[in-house]
This record gives C-alpha cells, sequence and structure tokens, in this order.
C-alpha cells in the first residue's frame, strides 16, 4: 500500500482529478496510486535523482514537476522493458499501467497544462492474446455449493451464501463485498451494485440467491462495529464489513473442500463459472450477458462465449452434409 502522504503535489492532483471529475472508484484510484508511484520510482532511479539501492525506499515526494518535462517515450519504454524483465509482469499487467501512464501525462499536459507536451501521446498497449477463462463445470459448481453449506463451520450459511452470489450473478469482488442490505429489493428479486468505473447496475437475483441471503440475514450480527458496517451485507467475524482477503480466503478453503486447485480456480474463476454456465444452459443472448456483467465493450463479453469440444462435435455431426450416404 503506497500512501498518498509519500507522493509529490502533482501525482495527488491527478488523484483528485480522477475522483471529482472522471469519477473513479476507490479501486481504481488504488491502482492507479500504486502504478504511478512506481513509475516516478523508477524515473528517479532512471536519472539518478536518487542514490537508494532499494526501489520500494525511493522518496518521492519532493519530486519537482519539472522532472515530468524531460520523460521522454523512450523512457516510459524503459519502464514497460523494466517491468517485463525484472518484475516478470504479464502483458495484461503492463497493459494496465500503461493505461495509467497514458491518462496521466493527458492530464499534465491537457488539463492541468503542468509539463509542455505529452510523451505518452504515442505509447502503444502491448497486444494481448485472447485465451478461454478457466471455470467450474456444472458439477463442479454443485459439489463447491454442496461442501460449503454442509462444511462445520459457524459461518456456513454466510460463506454458502457468498458463493451463491458469486456463481449465480458473475459479480465482481469488491461488488460483492460492498452490498448492502439496503441495496437488495426483496419483492422484486433484484439488487443494485457499483461496478468498475463507478457504474451502478441492477442484478436480478433467483431463488437460490433469494434463499442463500435470506438465510443468512437470520443469523447475521445485528450489531456491527462500525457505522459504515451497520448495512452491510456481508460481516466478519469482527463484525465489520467483510474484506476482499476474507472472501477470498473464504473462496479457497472452499475450493479446498471440495478437492479442486486452488491455483486454477478463484473468486474471479468463480465469475467466469456464472457468465460461462449461463450462456451455455440459460440461451442468453450476448448483449444480456454483457449488461448482466457489466463490461462497457462487449469485446470483453465475448471471451464467455467459449464453447465445450460436445458442442463443437455437436456442431460437426449435425451439419446437413455429415452423411455420406445422403449426399
Amino acid at each position: 500500500m503506497i500512501s498518498r502522504e509519500d507522493n509529490p503535489d502533482f501525482l495527488n492532483s491527478f488523484l483528485d482529478y480522477s475522483i471529482t471529475i472522471l469519477n473513479k472508484s476507490p479501486n481504481s484510484i488504488k491502482e492507479y496510486n500504486y502504478d504511478l508511484a512506481n513509475f516516478l520510482k523508477f524515473i528517479s532511479s532512471h536519472y539518478k535523482l536518487s542514490n537508494e539501492k532499494n526501489f520500494k525506499e525511493i522518496d518521492i515526494s519532493n519530486m519537482d514537476i519539472s522532472v515530468m518535462n524531460k520523460v521522454k517515450l523512450e523512457d516510459i519504454h524503459s519502464y514497460i522493458s523494466y517491468m517485463a524483465t525484472s518484475l516478470r509482469s504479464s502483458p495484461a499487467t503492463r497493459a494496465r499501467k500503461i493505461s495509467s501512464i497514458r491518462i496521466f501525462f493527458k492530464y499534465l499536459s491537457s488539463k492541468a497544462k503542468l509539463i509542455d507536451s505529452n510523451p505518452a501521446q504515442d505509447l502503444e498497449t502491448p497486444k494481448l492474446g485472447k485465451r478461454i477463462p478457466k471455470y467450474l463445470t456444472l458439477d463442479d459448481s454443485k459439489k463447491l455449493l454442496d461442501v460449503t453449506i454442509n462444511t462445520d463451520n459457524r459461518n456456513n450459511i454466510r460463506d454458502y451464501a457468498i458463493i451463491t452470489l458469486f456463481l449465480n450473478c458473475g459479480m465482481r469482488l469488491s461488488e460483492l463485498v460492498n452490498i448492502n442490505i439496503k441495496d437488495i429489493n426483496f419483492s422484486d428479486a433484484k439488487m443494485t451494485v457499483i461496478g468498475k468505473g463507478n457504474k451502478e447496475r441492477t442484478i436480478f437475483l433467483n431463488k437460490s440467491c433469494l434463499k442463500a441471503i435470506t438465510d443468512y440475514l437470520s443469523i447475521r450480527p445485528r450489531n456491527a462495529v462500525k457505522f459504515d458496517s451497520r448495512d452491510a451485507l456481508f460481516l466478519s467475524e469482527r463484525k465489520e464489513r467483510i474484506s476482499n482477503r476474507t472472501v477470498q480466503q473464504i473462496v479457497k478453503n472452499e475450493l479446498q473442500k471440495a478437492g479442486l486447485d486452488t491455483n486454477k480456480y478463484s473468486t474471479h474463476k468463480l465469475r467466469h463459472t456464472a457468465a460461462t454456465l449461463m450462456y451455455q444452459y440459460g440461451n442468453v443472448d450476448i448483449r444480456a450477458l454483457q449488461e448482466l456483467l457489466g463490461h462497457e465493450s462487449i469485446s470483453t463479453t465475448e471471451i464467455y462465449t467459449h464453447v465445450n469440444d460436445d458442442r463443437v462435435r455437436n456442431a460437426v455431426e449435425n451439419n446437413p452434409l455429415a452423411n455420406p450416404d445422403d449426399l
């Protein structure tokens, strides 16, 4: 975690702009802060502005904006090369950091007019190869739910509700953690969540979700410790809003109990699972799936429209030209 107190003023100005004007979510602000602070530390080392050998300990708090006027596209490329070689960052991680750098320099040059030109104007994003997302089969999903509800764990009803929502609604981790009770409309079987980009969307709840939530609410602690946790749907052992890390550990524990590979599956893979099952069994239109998952671009949704080998085989077998006797 990088504190804003350790940032130069121009970086904090960009973060404030991102909050107030771009309306970025708290998670996006954390990512911007982390990505850009590390970029500035690299620039400090690259320009020999610091003698600190430990990269993480480089002090950028007093970095002057004039340093940003010196940055060239080749300096940014050097940072990307450093990420790829020294940090072994994946193309997806590099793409995210490049996006942060591009938005940052656009702000400095065009909005705040703190630098003369934008060195990231022609900065390209690395090509990302499309991969079929990992997901649980229907049988594995049922096994995970069965293990969770029947486990010897005093929080099994809460944990079952969490996994039920993941597998049925395809929501993101941050969306689940931030659900408030008031966000749920039981009579209309739906709830609102805040997704990426601080965008609100509606998620419809099926019978399994409604029952799991209702069962949990019947035993949920009433006396949450913190004021901002009182309306939180899911509470931790400390009676505070449950954290991302706690939910990740819950999912990992239950996956292990179900005999499923925790190196292969995670909370995000449960989102993949929900999307895949809805597409394979629900005959859902890709536009509806896009809306349900909260994707800004339909190209993102298309990764979930992969089909299994049996469906491909059936498509070939059902080709009207498949039988030579009929020709």
